[in-house]
């Protein structure tokens, strides 16, 4: 079992513009915090969201900027798109494979390469894409598209969403033949894709470990018969999301959580990405994921359902993830308005206490992964 730190740039608002901009600025320069701080805890992976439009969600819009400050204050921690948006009109492909190979060079081989076709109609629109079935062509086209621009000198196509004539796409990967490879993935129908493609699975949803277990078995099935990947190797993984908040006195991390806010982001998940289905009767708009009470908090800890609490009760919640086949759990820890002190706190105090128990390996699974089917490899982490 491996850990990372997923960073959104969620900003709640504040009124007036000079506000705004001090809380945006803090809260940018806190993800880096928490990422270096990720970094000496023994954490192996953080991972960027990019976003558009999306107010108060996220404010991580250029992410590769973000990713190529972090990968220089940082040392061994793999720093991976959790997605580069891969729709044309939102990213050109060349543009992408630009940014892969430049974050890949300077990262010394440490990023790890997630993609998407975005989620919300408000970032799809503005890029003058009219639906999200649109969305899905030109991903499906662009995709074997970036990884052939990475590989292939000169390049050219003439495509339905985007073309070029030949050019040789530079600088080319550091690590051969590319950084590892990751399928955003919600539905059962993207695990089983994201397995039958080779690709991990960067799992980004509400549900529990119980909820995903099915979803990951779907994947695992997949990938085991994944012969032809499309790219240059297999990343059997699947990562998924939670929350974190670990502290040496279990009432203290329960009073806390109590509140930060934790389910507003959620509400904002739901009124923001309107490709996720909901049930029937439920008004986007006006819909609000409560804030648990006190009492709720301690009997999903007890439950193990929740990372939150002393270190014993997370190591509880992490063995659920184990058990239900997670490879990597990704921890959202500034979802929320918790002061970035406290953040790092509870990074160090998992990285001390929980995460030696589980992560058993001190080199990374996409790396190891990479080394095992590609032996006459050179480059890259």
């Amino acid at each position: 079992m491996e850990f990372g730190i997923f960073h959104s740039g969620h900003v709640p608002s504040r009124p007036g513009v000079g506000a705004q901009r001090e809380a945006e600025h803090a809260r940018l320069l806190d993800e880096v915090s928490v990422a270096v701080a990720a970094d000496r805890a023994g954490f192996k992976y953080s991972w960027f969201t990019e976003h558009h439009f999306l107010d108060e969600y996220s404010h991580i819009s250029a992410s590769e900027v973000l990713m190529g400050y972090v990968a220089a204050r940082t040392e061994r921690i793999h720093i991976g798109s959790g997605i580069f948006n891969l729709t044309p009109p939102v990213n050109h492909p060349a543009r992408v494979a630009e940014r892969v190979a430049m974050l890949d060079h300077l990262s010394e081989g440490r990023f790890e390469f997630g993609v998407g076709r975005g989620s919300s109609s408000t970032e799809y629109e503005g890029f003058q894409i009219p639906d999200a079935e649109t969305t899905r062509a030109l991903f499906d086209e662009a995709l074997p598209e970036v990884l052939r621009i990475l590989q292939e000198a000169p390049y050219s196509f003439d495509g339905k969403g985007f073309s070029m004539p030949p050019r040789t796409v530079l600088p080319r990967c550091w690590t051969n033949p590319h950084p590892p490879l990751w399928l955003a993935c919600g539905s059962p129908a993207t695990f089983e894709r994201a397995g039958r493609l080779g690709m991990g699975a960067l799992c980004f949803t509400m549900g529990g470990a119980s909820d995903l277990a099915p979803l990951i078995a779907t994947y695992k099935e997949a990938v085991a018969e994944c012969d032809e990947p499309i790219g240059g190797y297999i990343n059997d993984n699947v990562a998924c999301v939670s929350m974190l908040l670990c502290l040496e006195d279990r009432d203290r991390a329960v009073e806390i959580f109590a509140h930060i806010g934790a389910s507003y982001y959620q509400t904002l998940v739901v009124r923001w990405l309107d490709s996720i289905p909901l049930p029937e009767g439920i008004e986007r708009s006006s819909f609000v994921v409560s804030e648990p009470s006190k009492g709720d908090l301690y009997a999903s800890i007890d439950a193990g359902l929740r990372s939150v609490g002393a270190p014993e009760d997370v190591a509880r919640s992490i063995e659920l993830w184990e058990n239900a086949g997670a490879n990597q759990v990704i921890f959202g820890v500034l979802n929320n308005t918790l002061d970035v002190n406290v953040a790092i706190e509870s990074i160090e105090t998992f990285g001390r206490d929980v995460l030696p128990s589980f992560d058993l390996d001190p080199v990374h699974s996409t790396t190891k992964q990479r080394e095992r089917q590609l032996p006459s490899i050179s480059g890259g982490a």
